[in-house]
């Protein structure tokens, strides 16, 4: 079992962030990416069609004997975990926006949140934000459109530069210190958001956080990959493989790219 593959999946190449920090965790690890680019992005569906992508996502993520899954996206745990956790028998990762670091943080009392109307309008979200941002300001902003754009590989787009001028627009007026990248697509847009944002903005994303939780995890289950021949660093992709290439050219160690029907 422990030399299975770790399974993450996302609604495109923005888990890749996700996966980046686990691969730095967990070097020893084979990992199988899937990019669901052909329904991306998640964040403007209904519950029930992010609940029943999921369910097919790890369905094929256990067809290839995954030992346990990264759910890489904020819109989908926030809006089908609970239903993964209670419908397979495999331990699953989650997901969240990084508010409670921020808000324990915060000099001004004022915080950012760029994620998905997904994320933003589900359950998990509110009950998070209720319970750790209750004498603090909270920014809450739609990134509506930066998801195609990302998956586009147009990060640095003049287009892209726009969109997030305007979404930054409301929350520097309200004098945020911290801003919580709430989609895994986001940190790709980090070099962008530096060249809008004060350097007083702290931006925050759950990469790191998600990695530790993954190592937990395996370590609790006696999972860990102790092997010491070279990792299998898969990635799949139902859509243009271009972006998933770009993204992964500083990587400094071999990965294997290929297209999938899904």
């Amino acid at each position: 079992m422990s030399i299975q593959p770790i399974g993450i999946f996302d609604s495109g190449v923005g888990g890749v962030s996700i996966w980046k920090e686990i691969h730095a965790c967990l070097q020893q690890e084979n990992t199988l990416y899937l990019a669901d680019s052909k329904h991306a992005p998640y964040g403007n569906k209904s519950a029930d069609d992010i609940v029943a992508l999921s369910v097919k996502n790890t369905e094929y993520l256990l067809s290839q004997g995954c030992k346990l899954i990264v759910v890489a996206c904020n819109t989908a745990t926030t809006n089908a975990i609970s239903h993964l956790r209670s419908n397979y028998d495999i331990p699953f990762i989650g997901i969240e926006p990084a508010i409670k670091p921020a808000a324990l943080q915060t000099k001004t009392k004022s915080i950012g949140i760029l994620a998905t109307k997904g994320t933003l309008s589900s359950a998990l979200f509110h009950q998070t934000a209720e319970a750790f941002t209750k004498d603090i300001s909270v920014i809450e902003i739609v990134g509506e459109g930066l998801v195609p754009l990302i998956e586009a590989g147009a990060m640095d787009s003049e287009e892209t530069i726009e969109l997030l001028t305007t979404y930054m627009k409301p929350m520097l007026a309200a004098n945020i210190d911290y801003l919580v990248l709430g989609c895994s697509h986001y940190p790709f847009l980090i070099p962008s958001l530096k060249k809008i944002l004060p350097p007083h903005v702290t931006i925050i994303d759950s990469g790191a956080a998600v990695a530790r939780q993954t190592k937990s995890i395996l370590e609790q289950y006696n999972m860990l990959n102790h092997t010491t021949s070279a990792p299998t660093l898969q990635f799949f992709s139902n859509g243009d493989t271009r972006t998933l290439t770009q993204l992964l050219g500083n990587i400094q160690a071999e990965v294997f790219i290929e297209p999938l029907d899904f």
